[in-house]
């Protein structure tokens, strides 16, 4: 006998908290509850704003619908599945057959979120490899630079991942690049998305020497895993990309190019950050994940984040939403 749950969950997010024109309150999901037997896998389906191309009420509409075939013993096409919907009942459908391995990757590049002295005191007590993450392009191209200059100067074995989430013209992009001496540039892991368009972005590599990672290209319909002048990255965000099968697939095609993949965050609760740790110790262990987004909520769901003292939602206390 198989039965499913949906739950639903709403977490409270930092005020500063804010996804390109809009100011995330709180965090909106489901979780996924596969039972057959005693077997039981969970999974999280959280369609991101202002990213994600479904909304909220489209992933469940759509998560019922397969839930039901699913309860009913029939087969899932999940690759033509939204992402998130797709992302969350593959790792449930994993839970239940014990494929997703309990071993995870815990390191983190720290994110600023705030004031940059405390991320270089943090930096400076960290044993291993010194990885930070710096959201770029919200403000002038310009301060960015000086940033990232002030980083590398101040923690000269930094690998700083910068993500400029394409808003930079080719002009605005070279004047971040003027800021950032040619001697530190190799501080930078990469930048994504720099510009506008892949092309642009590809040039301003080309040009400055600073190696590029692929983000929001990696979710376009026709993209294609391959070795270009200056990318050295491809960011994986499986609520954004899809199913489990569809993301370890990326991360094959990368590894063949050369390039590194990065298993990376869109918000997911600790529930799903947990799982995405555990995806990252599978299939990128060598690899610092970009999970460093915990510090962004005000509470936590069902699963804990290692050093982490916030409430605790736990899943007896989430509504049914729907179950079969």
């Amino acid at each position: 006998m198989r039965s499913v749950k949906l739950y639903q969950y709403q977490l409270p997010m930092d005020s500063g908290v804010i996804l390109r024109d809009q100011r995330l309150v709180t965090r909106q999901g489901l979780i996924v509850e596969l039972k057959q037997g005693e077997r039981v896998g969970l999974g999280e389906i959280a369609p991101l704003p202002e990213f994600s191309h479904e909304t909220f009420e489209q992933a469940q509409a759509q998560a019922e619908q397969l839930l039901a075939l699913w309860q009913q013993e029939q087969a899932l096409d999940l690759e033509t599945a939204f992402p998130s919907v797709a992302f969350g009942i593959s790792c449930a459908l994993a839970e239940l057959d014990g494929e997703l391995p309990q071993a995870a990757n815990y390191a983190v590049a720290p994110l600023c979120s705030g004031d940059p002295d405390d991320l270089i005191v943090r930096l400076n007590q960290t044993n291993g490899d010194k990885v930070a993450k710096i959201k770029v392009g919200m403000y002038e191209a310009v301060r960015d630079g000086i940033v990232a200059n002030m980083f590398i100067e101040a923690i000269p074995d930094i690998q700083l991942r910068l993500d400029a989430n394409r808003k930079w013209t080719p002009i605005k992009a070279q004047q971040f690049a003027k800021y950032v001496k040619p001697e530190h540039r190799q501080g930078i892991a990469f930048l994504e998305e720099p510009c506008t368009t892949p092309e642009d972005s590809l040039n301003f590599a080309e040009q400055t020497g600073i190696n590029i990672a692929w983000d929001e290209t990696v979710r376009e319909p026709r993209f294609e895993v391959k070795a270009q002048p200056g990318v050295v990255a491809i960011i994986i965000k499986p609520t954004l990309i899809g199913s489990l099968t569809h993301c370890i697939e990326l991360v094959k095609q990368a590894h063949a190019a050369g390039l590194t993949a990065v298993i990376s965050s869109s918000l997911e609760s600790s529930f799903g950050l947990n799982q995405l740790a555990r995806l990252a110790q599978w299939q990128t262990p060598n690899v610092i994940p970009g999970l460093d987004t915990m510090q962004l909520f005000k509470a936590q769901l069902i699963t804990p984040w290692p050093e982490t003292e916030l409430p605790m939602t736990s899943l007896t206390e989430l509504e049914v939403v729907w179950q079969k």
